[in-house]
């Protein structure tokens, strides 16, 4: 079954369009080095909690909405090779280190074995 790389970012509103950008170089570089896809979502019905949510997660500001991502891989040994090629790819190296319209440091992200795909 397939491998999965998930993610929840807080993005602040005024940078939904700078965040699609960033995410088209992005998904070009993953499936060149051998993601199967790369989906972005961006938070249309996302409620808050009282003890855990989306929201609360990644610490989401006012003026800021929760982006929902995944990385599908064939395997999670393609995903092991392709990921740090990904990387240090020129496209990723071109952008600089402010090119993330987000703050990083409050993005959540893991790894997971697909377990059940219908």
């Amino acid at each position: 079954m397939h491998y999965v790389d998930g993610f929840i970012t807080p993005v602040p509103k005024a940078n939904k369009e700078a965040y699609i950008a960033m995410a088209k170089i992005a998904a070009e570089v993953f499936k060149d080095h051998g993601a199967l896809s790369c989906v972005e979502c961006w938070g249309d019905d996302v409620p808050e909690g009282k003890i855990t949510s989306f929201s609360m997660a990644v610490k989401r500001e006012d003026d800021e909405n929760v982006a929902f991502s995944w990385i599908t891989w064939p395997s999670k040994a393609v995903r092991e090779k392709g990921m740090p090629l990904a990387m240090e790819d020129p496209r990723f190296k071109a952008m600089g280190p402010d090119a993330m319209p987000f703050d990083g440091m409050r993005m959540i992200f893991g790894g997971f074995e697909t377990i059940l795909e219908s």
